[in-house]
């Protein structure tokens, strides 16, 4: 009897190395359209190195602790290399309308040569539930909804996964590992921060350190520069925001400041050039349009920012944020403080959110005391640094910082050294045998 279930069992391993080196596309669309889980599934154009690509509607529980409480239809965008080949997930912190675009291919799925699962976060894009209760976007919750995916694709690939993502998605990755260890071989999170309060406080201090002191002059100086022409300010603010239609919850003064103490951050996060700031001599009209494109008013506007206004809820309750320096504008500025702004203007309206470093501190401690193979990326000049990661040096883990890098910072921004460093480090994690 033994001898004929290890028979039986050794027939199923081959019959699935002979599905995985043999499957096809239509190996594949059987297998979707045989999962009840998937709702829809629409073909597209993807980037030719792929044989296939799909967008996908899986429909996952509002909440995994009480299914009565409902269920919601995730997309997600699935793009077909091999059967055998590893799979990159992506662990979107938002909408993932870049997937849908005929080019787009993950660097991580080239290095790999590998099949790419693209998800896109509960609460965005087209991944909303129609009854819109906020106590459901939480993190524990997304990690399941990756957890679910990554269940459900494992009847069909048969190598292992890594995920991964840009910061918020990079935050995603991170503590999508923390609940669920062992669901991938490897992360690889880019510029994720971990925040310990909804105004972490690490920020501030890091732009009073960041670049040179000639540059964080020159900042200041235009900062004060356009609040000592507020007069002149106003005006063009207000119609920069009738052409684009905008309304904001506060007054047009106070706009502008939550735009001024805004722009260090944004400069530093974008990597901008320092000898590009207007300089006092300018007119009204050049200041206005280089502080509107480098921290646009946009974002604190009810239009602009309509598409974050789920992650902002998520910050004032778990992911936590940045707050602002007054102190060295404070004799120019028209708000009192800007202590518990996110709170105030910018989470969901008729929401009550209280915050909580419990996740965060759940992934601290998973990344000190049982991270294994992952990878951290940042940029020096980039004030998400300022709250980055930590992780144990066992366990195959490591941080990568790029000189001078910004919040654009990439594998393929280091030098070749370094670049090969990397490249080896995640092809040992994900192409070994187990």
């Amino acid at each position: 009897m033994k001898r004929q279930t290890r028979l039986k069992h050794l027939l199923g391993t081959l019959v699935l190395l002979i599905l995985a080196y043999t499957g096809n596309s239509q190996d594949l669309i059987k297998f979707l359209k045989t999962q009840p889980e998937i709702v829809t599934i629409d073909s597209i154009e993807g980037n030719s190195f792929f044989k296939q690509t799909y967008v996908l509607k899986i429909r996952q529980p509002i909440d995994y602790k009480d299914t009565t409480n409902g269920f919601f239809l995730q997309r997600v965008f699935l793009a077909d290399k091999h059967p055998a080949s590893p799979v990159v997930l992506i662990t979107e912190g938002y909408a993932a309308d870049y997937a849908s675009k005929p080019k787009y291919i993950n660097e991580l799925t080239t290095m790999l040569d590998a099949n790419q699962v693209c998800v896109e976060h509960r609460y965005f894009g087209e991944s909303i539930p129609d009854s819109l209760d906020w106590q459901f976007l939480t993190v524990e919750n997304a990690a399941n909804d990756h957890h679910r995916i990554i269940e459900l694709f494992n009847k069909y690939y048969q190598a292992k996964w890594l995920n991964t993502g840009i910061s918020k998605g990079g935050q995603t990755a991170l503590a999508h590992r923390a609940f669920f260890p062992d669901d991938v071989s490897a992360t690889v999170a880019y510029v994720a921060p971990l925040n310990f309060g909804v105004e972490d406080g690490r920020h501030e201090l890091f732009l009073k350190e960041v670049g040179t002191s000639e540059c964080r002059f020159q900042i200041e100086k235009f900062q004060r520069e356009i609040l000592k022409r507020r007069d002149q300010m106003r005006p063009l603010l207000k119609k920069y925001a009738a052409a684009r239609a905008y309304q904001f919850p506060i007054t047009l003064d106070e706009v502008l400041d939550y735009i001024v103490l805004e722009f260090p951050f944004a400069f530093w996060q974008w990597g901008y050039d320092c000898s590009k700031i207007p300089d006092s001599n300018s007119d009204d009209q050049l200041l206005f349009e280089y502080l509107a494109k480098s921290s646009p008013p946009d974002y604190f506007s009810y239009e602009g920012s309509a598409k974050y206004r789920a992650f902002f809820y998520q910050a004032a309750h778990e992911l936590g944020y940045y707050g602002y320096d007054t102190k060295p504008l404070d004799d120019l500025l028209s708000v009192k403080s800007a202590k518990g702004y996110l709170n105030q203007f910018m989470v969901p309206s008729a929401t009550s959110v209280k915050y909580s470093d419990k996740t965060s501190r759940k992934v601290k401690a998973f990344l000190k005391d049982d991270a294994e193979n992952i990878i951290l990326i940042y940029g020096e000049i980039d004030p998400w640094t300022a709250s980055s990661a930590s992780v144990r040096k066992r366990g195959n883990n490591y941080k990568f910082v790029l000189k001078n890098g910004s919040h654009k910072t990439r594998i393929a921004s280091f030098d070749e050294k370094t670049r090969q460093k990397i490249e080896k480090q995640i092809n040992k994690m994900v192409k070994a045998t187990p």
